[in-house]
């Protein structure tokens, strides 16, 4: 009886594990991102989730199964492959999780101005008390694991009946997805590819159910398929939800106008116009249970994961993890407060974290190779083949589209 509870209990912790890293990728940014490169390369835009997603399900692999292996978390692996590198690894992730979670929070803004016409200037502090109140709880860990399962499902079927209704040519989407004609080459691919790929398992994300696993306990050879199954669900969730979206939102440039150009009393957001074109007010009122929602679970997702990369690095952090993580939400509220202009945000940090990718995978690859950090387990050779040849390229990637990063950030 108490077997069949704990494996009842590891059942949820895992596929927690996986909604996890799904929801924390699935935030505003990832709405607004999708919104954005859809209307730029209409059709094609298949084929760029179909390249991230290939890309991704290789990073993942690769980093859950190792820390799920050794059962410690990226910061430690980092520091005992070379001592004070972990303090490196854990600063860009952190880093990385502060821009994105200040996007998270302009993010929730945005969907409850859309929601409800609540002003953006008192929504970001409306989505940052919210968050806080999870976290002060005794039992925070095993209420994110509830919340971000039930509000994704929520953002799923919300985004589906809007794709219902825009009714996209969808034999026009399957064609180029795998067949692309992209007006200026294949390079112009380059930028959203590194976007997507850094909004999904770039930075804090990729390890943010991982370390939910270290934290309950799931980890060692033994649960090995396990983690690998929970690691492949994220991915492939948050993969589904893209090509939704996206479905959703080519419906509306095809059928009703080429031009997501802002609604006239709203906040620009690209997202929010394919809603609205696409259902009227009630798709209006869609997106903004969408917005909302991701970005309150991005939040929780990006602050719980940047402070578990500190936290073993300072004893006072694991001490009072919760209130840390409490701080985190605050300080990016009122850093949002005063920056403004989230939608912009909430693209250039997909990209950001993307470069901080190709060091953490990096660290990981070597790391699969080291007796004293994975023991006997033998990470497989075409997964690490794959990991080097992800490296490569998204180094190529991020070389290729940092003059587009810089002229949207300078723009």
């Amino acid at each position: 009886m108490e077997k069949k509870t704990e494996q009842k209990t590891g059942g949820k912790v895992l596929l927690g594990a996986a909604f996890l890293m799904a929801i924390s990728a699935i935030g505003p940014g990832f709405l607004t991102q999708t919104a954005v490169f859809t209307e730029q390369h209409g059709a094609n835009h298949g084929f760029i989730i179909l390249i991230s997603l290939i890309l991704a399900i290789v990073v993942q692999l690769n980093v859950w199964r190792v820390i799920g292996v050794s059962g410690m978390r990226g910061q430690d692996i980092a520091n005992k492959l070379l001592p004070g590198l972990g303090f490196f690894v854990a600063f860009l992730i952190a880093l990385g999780g502060l821009a994105f979670n200040i996007g998270n929070i302009g993010g929730a803004a945005l969907g409850l101005n859309a929601l409800a016409d609540v002003p953006v200037e008192f929504g970001y502090w409306i989505s940052g008390a919210l968050a806080v109140v999870i976290f002060l709880f005794k039992n925070a860990k095993s209420i994110v694991d509830q919340v971000v399962k039930v509000l994704g499902i929520l953002v799923i079927i919300v985004v589906l009946i809007v794709m219902f209704y825009t009714n996209p040519p969808y034999g026009e989407a399957l064609t180029h997805t795998f067949y692309p004609q992209f007006d200026g080459g294949i390079w112009v691919a380059f930028f959203p590819i590194m976007t997507y790929l850094g909004g999904t398992v770039g930075g804090y994300i990729t390890f943010s159910g991982a370390h939910r696993l270290v934290d309950a306990g799931i980890s060692g050879k033994d649960r090995l398929k396990a983690i690998t199954t929970s690691s492949i669900q994220g991915v492939s969730i948050a993969a589904i939800m893209r090509v939704i979206l996206f479905l959703a939102v080519f419906g509306v440039i095809v059928h009703i106008t080429p031009s997501l150009a802002p609604i006239e009393g709203y906040p620009a957001n690209p997202a929010a116009t394919a809603f609205y074109h696409g259902a009227g007010q009630l798709g209006l009122r869609f997106f903004g249970v969408v917005m909302f929602v991701a970005g309150l679970t991005s939040v929780i997702g990006a602050a719980y994961t940047s402070v578990t990369f500190i936290k073993t690095l300072f004893k006072v952090v694991e001490r009072y993890e919760n209130a840390f993580i409490i701080g985190f939400i605050t300080f990016s509220t009122i850093v949002m407060s005063f920056v403004g202009s989230p939608a912009q945000l909430l693209v250039l940090v997909g990209f950001l974290n993307g470069l901080i990718l190709p060091i953490t995978l990096t660290v990981m690859l070597f790391a699969s190779r080291r007796k004293d950090i994975v023991g006997d387990y033998k990470h497989p050779l075409w997964l690490i083949i794959l990991g080097v040849l992800v490296v490569v390229v998204t180094l190529y990637l991020s070389v290729q589209a940092f003059p587009t990063m810089l002229g949207n950030l300078l723009g």
